[in-house]
């Protein structure tokens, strides 16, 4: 009886493991390159250097877009530069707040810039 017990309590732990892990969003989107990393404020403060090269970003996310997920800021100072997921997420779960990583190419958008990101990790 012991016996049953216990084989009936392992098989309800395993599978209160696996339906936890399939419930969990994804926390990595797209393919990291190695690309160098680089400073958020260095790309806002020198964006010309670094157009069209990829680069590596590392920061605390701010006003993510509440709609999808699809965009969301990296601030450095007084400054922001935004964050385009739509290549690897436009459908990123919401972590405003927390850390990422992205990896992408610095690209004029509107009046200033923004890095179109091929890959994001959330932290």
């Amino acid at each position: 009886m012991k016996t049953i017990l216990s084989l009936c309590a392992v098989i309800l732990v395993v599978a209160g493991v696996l339906g936890w892990r399939a419930t969990q969003a994804p926390t990595k989107f797209g393919e990291f390159t190695g690309a160098s990393k680089v400073r958020v404020e260095d790309l806002i403060e020198r964006p010309k250097e670094f157009l069209g090269k990829t680069v590596r970003l590392e920061g605390q996310i701010r006003d993510q877009c509440k709609a999808m997920g699809c965009f969301f800021f990296f601030v450095a100072g007084e400054k922001t530069l935004r964050i385009d997921l739509q290549q690897v997420a436009m459908a990123a779960p919401m972590n405003e707040g927390r850390a990422a990583i992205a990896e992408g190419q610095l690209e004029t958008f509107g009046d200033g810039y923004q890095l179109v990101a091929n890959a994001v990790e959330f932290r």
